[in-house]
């Protein structure tokens, strides 16, 4: 299974949006500058974040983006399914059906083992980006990055306010 690079974006722009105080909002522009990735695609991304009711925008010159709901409410499984949609990673065709030495009389039924092992995977899959939320990546990204560089990356961010 391959995400496409908006759940990247998202998350990343999201853990920004995690440190941005609750009533400053920042850039589409200043976050795809942020991280270098192209402002059309990223609007995209943080597009599906808000129908999803995860982010919050306004327009205007102070507007953007900032976190709809506190940190602890929105897993990374909520911004995958935001981007990507809420479809299971495996779509079973059913290809066993196709087996030459079956006859018409045979009665195949229920899902076949190869779809249950890949449905187990994947509520596996799931159920560890549920586990994982926005206000646990912030821990997380204080206890590894460098202060220096969070210091840094704060005065740039606070500078396009």
């Amino acid at each position: 299974m391959v995400l496409r690079n908006q759940v990247e974006w998202a998350l990343h722009c999201c853990s920004v949006l995690t440190g941005l105080p609750p009533d400053q909002y920042i850039s589409t522009k200043d976050l795809a500058e942020f991280h270098g990735v192209p402002k059309e695609y990223l609007s995209k991304a943080l597009q599906s974040l808000a129908q999803a009711g995860l982010v919050q925008t306004t327009l205007g010159p102070t507007g953007g983006y900032r976190l709809a709901k506190h940190p602890k409410d929105i897993s990374f499984l909520d911004i995958v399914e935001a981007v990507e949609g809420r479809r299971r990673t495996f779509n079973c065709m059913e290809i066993r059906k196709n087996n030459p030495c079956l006859k018409k009389s045979d009665k195949i039924s229920g899902v076949c083992v190869v779809a249950q092992a890949m449905n187990r995977a994947d509520d596996a899959w799931r159920k560890e980006l549920q586990s994982i939320t926005l206000e646990i990546l912030a821990k997380e990204v204080t206890e590894t990055v460098p202060q220096e560089i969070l210091q840094r990356s704060a005065e740039w961010l606070s500078s396009r306010r």
